[in-house]
């Protein structure tokens, strides 16, 4: 509340009257200054009592007039006038313009010192001040008890009552870990539009629907966790240190929540990794854990060319919490990718959004293949169709592959090691390699195209862009080559299949990434 013009009147040693200008009268004072000038503007900085003896007033009232408007215009609280030197009372040109301004004007009796007023006004703002921080201190501590006791949603719900505001605790996601307002989706939407629309760290927002403060702190697993209140008003001093403290706690408690997803990541992996890698039985109650009905299906997801891992683990890990699905995850055998495992119902569906915000997140072109809907004794199985169709996904392009949706070439060539794909392209190809190379030639190309084009040379000297007859001579020339007659199906097909396969090399060598054992919680 402040030190007010009411709470100094009240004082009964002060023997202070209001002499005029009482709708002001719960002005706050910051401080009392005894001035004798006939404009103390220049020396007023605003809130101040202004206490006087009227030696420098003007006799006029024209001028008495002027004087108190001029210090209403400095942002004066108020005047304690003096009525035992100059004047034996307030002129009534004082109390008119204290009226009209609204600046209360305080009589002051000839017994009292100007000493004394400024005794009082400095105590009272010491208490002021010192009420301040004992409340500011009991609300920290309330703070922490309910931090203790009941987790972030008691630390949010107690700052929400010690503010008198709204208050709600969101990753960047848009999943709640703690609100104060019971649901109220308009400030649950006014955060969620904040911080997607202006990528925003800590600012306050004002709008038609009042004020709104965020905090940024980082969350578990490296997330970002956003600390919003909503209040009709600016937040004060008190109420800033408060949200500063409940920043500090909530941190705290957010960074506590990491290492148990640490530990749980942990556990995830190893579950994963001995069902999808080493075939051993698993404890029903570990699947329970997890959200998995042991009886149930399971499909698995294989993503490939994600860049560094524990960042494309974090963008996965943030999809699937996205969708509130069970899911166990670990590193593809050898590095180079991530496998997942979620619920077979709904898993198209799911594995295609998660694939999609995985490939927004990592700004980059990604792989996906999905086996097919297994058991989990036969989880090695969906694995290796999802490594297959990663496989696949990585020669057409970069994207989302089901198994079941493979054509037979790329079946079966998506399911052969470098070694064997290296022996079918060199087999066939490397003298197409070896010409092109040393002579500069684009023979390869032109047979890409030759066969692509149904062994359409129109079509295929168009694309080169060249003219058919130069074409002709070029396949002539790989003919010659490979000892073999182009007009037999027979060698279109070989030569189709060593393309396929080089072009699966190709990408794999582009998506190499250095060998991983793990992935860390």
């Amino acid at each position: 509340m402040g030190m007010t013009v009411r709470r100094l009147m009240a004082s009964p040693t002060l023997g202070l009257s209001l002499a005029g200008g009482g709708a002001g009268i719960d002005r706050v004072i910051t401080w009392a200054h005894a001035i004798e000038l006939p404009d103390p503007r220049p020396w007023l900085s605003g809130g101040e009592l202004v206490m006087t003896t009227g030696l420098q007033l003007p006799d006029d009232d024209a001028g008495q007039y002027q004087y108190l408007t001029g210090l209403a215009e400095s942002g004066c609280a108020a005047v304690a006038f003096d009525t035992g030197c100059r004047f034996s009372q307030v002129p009534g040109s004082i109390r008119e313009a204290a009226d009209e301004v609204g600046i209360p004007v305080l009589a002051v009796a000839p017994t009292t010192p100007f000493i004394a007023i400024s005794h009082a006004v400095i105590d009272g703002i010491a208490r002021e001040r010192m009420d301040l921080i004992r409340q500011t201190v009991q609300g920290q501590e309330n703070l922490a008890r309910a931090t203790i006791h009941a987790g972030i949603g008691g630390l949010i719900k107690t700052l929400g009552a010690a503010l008198n505001c709204s208050v709600c605790v969101i990753d960047h996601t848009g999943r709640v870990l703690g609100d104060s307002t019971n649901g109220r989706d308009d400030l649950l939407s006014r955060v969620h539009e904040q911080i997607h629309g202006n990528r925003t760290r800590s600012r306050a927002f004002v709008d038609d629907s009042g004020c709104l403060t965020i905090q940024q702190l980082r969350g578990a697993a490296g997330s970002q966790v956003y600390l919003a209140v909503a209040s009709a008003a600016p937040l004060g001093p008190t109420e800033r240190q408060l949200v500063s403290h409940a920043v500090s706690l909530l941190t705290i408690e957010v960074s506590k929540s990491a290492r148990v997803v640490e530990a749980e990541q942990s556990l995830r992996t190893s579950v994963a990794n001995a069902l999808l890698y080493h075939g051993l039985d698993i404890d029903t109650t570990l699947l329970d854990y997890f959200g998995f009905a042991p009886e149930s299906q399971v499909t698995v997801a294989a993503f490939t060319s994600l860049g560094p891992v524990p960042q494309a683990q974090h963008e996965l890990t943030a999809a699937l919490r996205q969708e509130s699905t069970p899911y166990l995850m670990s590193a593809l055998a050898g590095g180079g990718g991530i496998a997942i495992a979620v619920p077979a119902d709904g898993a198209t569906e799911l594995l295609e959004r998660v694939y999609h915000r995985a490939r927004s997140g990592l700004r980059r072109n990604i792989n996906g293949g999905m086996g097919g809907a297994v058991e989990f004794r036969q989880i090695k199985l969906s694995l290796q169709q999802a490594v297959s169709a990663a496989r696949a996904a990585a020669s057409n392009g970069h994207q989302m592959v089901a198994f079941e949706d493979l054509g037979t070439f790329s079946l079966l060539l998506s399911t052969q090691s470098d070694d064997v794909l290296r022996t079918i392209a060199t087999g066939w190809l490397h003298a197409i390699e070896d010409h092109d190379r040393e002579r500069g030639t684009r023979l390869l190309e032109s047979l890409d195209s030759f066969l692509h084009h149904n062994g359409h040379w129109d079509g295929a000297a168009s694309e080169l862009g060249v003219h058919r007859h130069t074409l002709r001579k070029r396949i002539e020339r790989v003919a010659e080559l490979i000892c073999r007659d182009m007009d037999s199906a027979h060698t279109r097909s070989e030569l189709w299949i060593a393309l396929k396969a080089r072009e699966l090399l190709m990408r794999g060598a582009d998506q190499h990434q250095e060998p991983v054992t793990g992935i860390a919680g």
